[in-house]
């Protein structure tokens, strides 16, 4: 489920702040202070000594200030000794160093220098001037401390002006929320969003409630406050937000629930006071916050965590604020989180939140509605079937299919295709769900033959077992941190019984079977299916209540809300649980061996295979074991489908109606 490309209206762009300006400019001032400085040392000497020094040729020029009776007279570099008798300062003056000395008069200064020229011929240029530049001598000298300072003034007045962001140190305390006006924003509608019809349905009453408020007002009805949408990440809820914004055409304001959140107290509070005061201001609109479980989480629950905590804060003004402004003021709150469980009562409580929308992964049908979406801009050719897509990628999120789509054009494209085809739609599923392949993985003979071994093993036990998944493809290949993988056409149900589960445990026990079973050692190689059984085994006693020796009991509580421990039973029922899981995992464990040596030769077989072909498929199986005899609910769906069609069409073909 996701949303249409669609063209946008190209805006003029607008200069923003950065702080990456500001540091710039002041490098740049810098830089300029020290091209136009060369920090050389100037000093003062007397009229005398400048005599004695002006007569050995020491200074390259000399500017006389007629009004201020003062003279400055640059030093020759190789000179720098005879004016500067240390010689720590002498290598400090710089390259220009300069005196300056109180002449009595320019006209006594004038006698001086003819003398020193004719007797003594000195090289020195004499320049002369009025030595009225006091203010602009203050002014050149003090010009970077002034230019920083209008610098400043203009970055801090940018800083206070408009409303919150990132860099607003004034103005810290106001929403962060993203505004979209109706007008003023590329609208998402409900035919931009794939699958979800139940959602869609519960959405839309609420597009109902912004358009036509009277219609339910008038009976006395109450619009609802809130609505919280839960589920996994990338099913689309903050996609389906937007398209009630969109359909309802109302303004829209984003944020995250992490937006609230602040170094400087009272911020939080302060937030959420800004946010409802903006949306009472445009109402009606709709105010979506993603991700609320960051500040929505139940209080109380973390012991190191004081009654003054700020998201605690932040929280209460939350809860405040939702009660504050009326049912009927034509703001609507949306949220979204795939945390329910970890929210605060109050939160979820019926004035707040009045309706939870479980926005649950895609099935059957809604993959192929998904893949419609994604499929319009890549380029296909008659391989690719949605349908087919679809049945490939059980479990498979809005989110992840739009992966898988842009996965295959890009395998497509490093092949040098033309089109996008079934092949490299199958080998970008591999590609996320096994991982990228590494047949550069060094592997000795012995462990290729374990492995073929291991991998065969589960694709027996999963063909020969009732409730098992059916095998579609198992590889050796190294992929991932696994060293083979097999994948499988789970059962899309509701619900699993007793003997679903044990068939599962008994086709995943089948790769540490047949080690056992055919090389007479066991490897690491199964450790993910030990973990995955274990868990599983676990699962059945204490939370199904699926054991002989402990039946109907529950020690798992959903809510998360009336427990307080961990364990809620003894020591006793403890090792209880232990040996019940223990027996389970044992028992399927010698079923799988004893299946497994019954059907030896044909094992064989498919190991050979195997380790000759490095991939088989379910065509393969069939070669070898024959058709399996039992057809899963899923393929019985898929059958009926496509009858219901053939009968259609033929329905279509000689006139019938029905």
């Amino acid at each position: 489920m996701e949303e249409i490309n669609k063209p946008q209206k190209s805006n003029k762009p607008k200069f923003r702040f950065s702080p990456y300006l500001l540091y710039g400019m002041i490098f740049m001032v810098l830089i300029g202070l020290y091209v136009m400085n060369d920090f050389s040392t100037t000093k003062e000497i007397g009229w005398t000594e400048f005599q004695q020094l002006a007569k050995e040729d020491v200074f390259e020029k000399m500017v006389v200030f007629n009004k201020k009776n003062l003279l400055d007279a640059t030093v020759k570099y190789d000179k720098k000794t005879s004016v500067f008798k240390n010689r720590d300062e002498a290598e400090q003056a710089g390259i220009n160093p300069s005196v300056y000395v109180k002449i009595p008069s320019a006209d006594k200064f004038s006698d001086f220098y003819d003398k020193a020229v004719a007797e003594e011929q000195i090289s020195a240029k004499v320049s002369y001037k009025d030595g009225d530049d006091s203010f602009w001598n203050i002014l050149f000298s003090a010009w970077p401390i002034v230019l920083f300072v209008l610098l400043m003034l203009f970055f801090m007045r940018r800083m206070t002006a408009g409303p919150g962001g990132a860099g607003n140190i004034f103005s810290v305390g106001r929403s962060k929320a993203q505004i979209f006006d109706k007008d003023a924003h590329t609208k998402v509608t409900f035919k931009d969003v794939a699958g979800l019809s139940e959602a869609k349905q519960e959405v839309e009453e609420i597009v109902s409630f912004l358009k036509n408020p009277d219609k339910y007002t008038e009976l006395g009805g109450k619009i609802p406050k809130g609505a919280l949408l839960v589920g996994p990440p990338g099913t689309g809820k903050t996609l389906l937000a937007k398209a009630v914004a969109g359909e309802a055409n109302v303004p829209f304001f984003s944020l995250s629930g992490s937006d609230f959140v602040e170094m400087f107290v009272g911020v939080g509070a302060s937030r959420v006071r800004d946010l409802f005061r903006q949306a009472k201001e445009k109402a009606p609109c709709i105010v979506f916050i993603d991700e609320i479980d960051a500040v929505g989480r139940a209080r109380g629950k973390n012991a190191n965590i004081n009654s003054n905590d700020e998201r605690e804060n932040t929280l209460n003004q939350l809860l405040t604020e939702m009660d504050g402004f009326g049912s009927n003021s034509g703001v609507i709150i949306l949220a979204a989180t795939n945390r329910a469980d970890v929210l605060d009562k109050a939160l979820l409580r019926a004035g707040r939140f009045d309706r939870q929308i479980h926005v649950e992964l895609p099935d059957l049908n809604e993959r192929k509605e998904i893949f419609d979406v994604h499929l319009r801009p890549i380029k296909i050719d008659l391989s690719v079937n949605a349908e087919f897509m679809a049945r490939q990628t059980p479990g498979f999120s809005g989110a992840d299919i739009a992966n898988v789509c842009n996965e295959a054009a890009l395998i497509a494209a490093r092949n040098g295709k033309s089109f996008v085809q079934k092949d490299d739609f199958m080998s970008a599923v591999d590609r996320i769900v096994g991982g990228l392949e590494k047949r550069s993985k060094i592997t000795t003979a012995k462990e290729r033959r374990s492995i073929a071994s291991h991998e065969a093993g589960h694709a027996s036990l999963s063909w020969l077992l009732e409730h098992a998944n059916p095998l579609v493809k198992v590889t050796i290949v190294p992929r991932g941190k696994a060293l083979g993988a097999a994948w499988y056409l789970p059962e899309e149900r509701q619900i699993t019984t007793r003997e679903q589960l044990l068939d599962e445990m008994c086709a995943t026990l089948g790769g540490r079977a047949a080690e056992d079973v055919f090389l007479g050692e066991i490897s690491t190689g199964a450790s993910n299916d030990l973990e995955r059984v274990t868990k599983q085994a676990y699962a059945m006693v204490v939370y199904f209540g699926m054991s002989d020796k402990l039946p109907n009991l529950n020690y798992y509580d959903s809510s998360g809300q009336d427990w307080g421990f961990t364990k809620p039973y003894s020591e006793d029922t403890a090792k209880l649980i232990d040996e019940e899981v223990q027996g389970i995992v044992n028992k399927q464990y010698n079923r799988a061996k004893s299946i497994l040596s019954e059907y030896t030769d044909k094992h064989h077989q498919l190991a050979e295979r195997l380790l000759e072909s490095e991939v088989i498929y379910s065509e393969d199986m069939e070669t070898i074991f024959g058709k399996r005899p039992w057809v899963s609910r899923s393929q019985e769906i898929i059958g009926q489908q496509e009858e219901q069609k053939n009968m259609a069409g033929e329905n279509r073909s000689t006139g019938i109606t029905s």
